[in-house]
């Protein structure tokens, strides 16, 4: 049976941790279904795993769209979000949508777009017209120029203010889901017990609601340098399958992340 947003919503409610995975293809959409991940993203970090980029930057529209059909037909079960490439959502709220639309057609059932308060309008009119979308605060990659580099956020008492009210913010305009990246785990503590809406934490401590990792990363495939929330489940598991399947029970478990892997 199809894994729905209601379905990751009450997963949430009732306390069942989350897995998601980055995914670009459907050989491994097939393998991460049949492991249990619920949700599959088609993340943006397809610039820099599968296409060779420092950044997430020069991810197109059409590239999404792609590597979106291709999961789309290997995964029956999973939630799939496809992630909005820089330049497609920071325009007005009907060109947003066009884009939107694209990425939905190929078959996500989700958008994700990053950045809190100037997006408050976009998601609005993209969720009043049927477009579910997953919002993201934190460190948010697309703007890694504007942050001056990969660093964490919210570690001040006034960002650690203006992320909360940013993940509240997101919500009341109609975010169905948000991802948290490298915040302070008290801070995404306080803010997945502030709104209802799934939280989704990646180097944010082992209290969202749920976990994603880039699967490049946790399979130790990227030769590039990891962040200090990564974990390499190879190592521990030996065989794709097993680290999938390991990830998905230490999740479940909140064993993962641990104390090493957060902030």
């Amino acid at each position: 049976m199809r894994i729905t947003l209601n379905t990751l919503q009450k997963m949430a409610q009732e306390g069942n941790r989350i897995s998601m995975l980055t995914c670009y293809d459907a050989s491994f959409a097939a393998l991460l279904d049949a492991a249990g991940v619920e949700t599959l993203l088609i993340g943006d970090s397809l610039g820099m795993v599968l296409q060779g980029h420092d950044s997430t930057l020069p991810v197109t529209l059409r590239d999404v769209v792609y590597h979106t059909a291709c999961v789309a037909r290997g995964a029956k079960r999973a939630f799939i979000i496809g992630d909005m490439p820089f330049g497609t959502f920071q325009l007005t709220p009907e060109d947003t949508f066009r884009n939107a639309a694209e990425i939905m057609a190929a078959g996500a059932h989700m958008v994700k777009l990053e950045g809190g308060q100037p997006m408050l309008q976009t998601i609005e009119y993209l969720t009043t017209r049927g477009i579910p979308v997953c919002g993201h605060i934190g460190l948010t990659p697309q703007s890694v120029n504007q942050l001056g580099g990969y660093r964490v956020q919210g570690k001040e008492e006034n960002d650690a203010r203006r992320l909360l009210e940013e993940a509240k913010s997101l919500e009341q305009a109609g975010a169905g889901m948000m991802v948290l990246e490298a915040i302070p785990a008290a801070l995404a503590r306080d803010i997945t017990a502030a709104v209802r809406a799934p939280t989704i934490g990646i180097g944010a401590g082992v209290d969202c609601h749920g976990q994603v990792l880039v699967l490049h990363d946790m399979l130790d495939i990227y030769p590039g340098k990891k962040a200090k929330f990564v974990k390499n489940y190879m190592r521990a598991a030996g065989t794709v399958q097993g680290a999938v399947e390991l990830f998905v029970k230490e999740v479940k478990a909140k064993t993962f992340p641990g104390p090493e892997h957060s902030f």
